[in-house]
């Protein structure tokens, strides 16, 4: 089971209720949520080691980090602002190793319906 942390200031406004969740399924390996929480044409960069094009090489690299779950996960910011949003906080996997990250997201609308990009920046702490 992962335990799972949010700030008080995150709320409960329709994105950032989305973005938690979309953060709770990468803790959680849920690749099926975060799969259709994204659209056909995603692009995920994950500054400093990769760039993902596309929903099927998207699909693929989360099979691939299925094998690494986290056992908790603390989001301290959750921000959105029309088309964008952006989620801070501290990932610790089951192997004992913890990760600092920042994800900014675009979403294919301003109603959030489906991520269009994310970037990442994450660090080992």
């Amino acid at each position: 089971m992962t335990k799972i942390t949010v700030s008080t200031d995150c709320g409960n406004a329709p994105k950032k209720e989305f973005l938690k969740e979309i953060n709770i399924a990468f803790a959680k390996g849920n690749s099926d949520f975060l799969t259709e929480s994204v659209t056909d044409k995603i692009v995920w960069n994950i500054i400093g080691d990769k760039k993902i094009d596309g929903k099927e090489k998207f699909t693929q690299e989360l099979e691939k980090m299925n094998t690494k779950k986290a056992s908790e996960l603390t989001l301290d910011r959750i921000l959105t602002h029309g088309k964008e949003g952006a989620v801070s906080g501290i990932m610790k996997m089951k192997n004992g190793k913890k990760y600092a990250f920042s994800d900014f997201y675009e979403f294919s609308g301003a109603k959030g319906a489906k991520v269009k990009s994310i970037t990442s920046y994450v660090i080992g702490i």
